[in-house]
């Protein structure tokens, strides 16, 4: 199976750089990994509704050219279902026997995701109430996906 995180802007943060790496590299042995990048928008300072409605709708347009047809996507959004690592790890498993060739996982950028994004998405998921700086959730993500492959293969990292 290919997963594929699909986010928006660039890590400028070594730190971030090092963890994703990481996770990167240990992913090698169970998955094909991709990370795309989409340009972010500026967020003007005091931004009114409307301007960060349409911030999310040119990033959400951006996100959508990469997603192909057969995707199956999953949307990370704090209103959602709170899966724990075991379902996570389970519902990969299950994408992988249904024959799913390729995962996206969708990270917004500072102001989340479009409605068209969210509506794009086979699920929706969050991994806390609590909010992230977006670039975090990329490592926090593909640490959860890497756990979630230890857990398929019986191995001690889980724990």
């Amino acid at each position: 199976m290919k997963i594929t995180i699909l986010c928006v802007g660039k890590i400028k943060e070594k730190y971030l750089r090092d963890g994703i790496a990481e996770y990167s590299k240990r992913l090698g042995r169970y998955c094909k990994l991709e990370i795309v990048e989409v340009a972010d928008e500026r967020t003007p300072d005091r931004s009114s509704p409307a301007e960060e409605t349409q911030i999310r709708r040119t990033e959400g347009e951006r996100l959508l050219r990469q997603i192909r047809p057969d995707d199956f996507v999953i949307t990370l959004a704090l209103q959602s279902r709170m899966p724990d690592s075991v379902e996570l790890s389970r519902q990969i498993e299950i994408l992988g026997i249904q024959g799913k060739s390729r995962l996206v996982f969708v990270i917004g950028g500072s102001l989340g995701l479009s409605d068209e994004v969210l509506s794009r998405g086979n699920d929706s998921i969050s991994f806390s109430r609590l909010t992230f700086p977006h670039q975090l959730m990329r490592v926090i993500l593909l640490e959860q996906i890497y756990r979630g492959y230890r857990i398929m293969h019986h191995a001690p990292y889980h724990k």
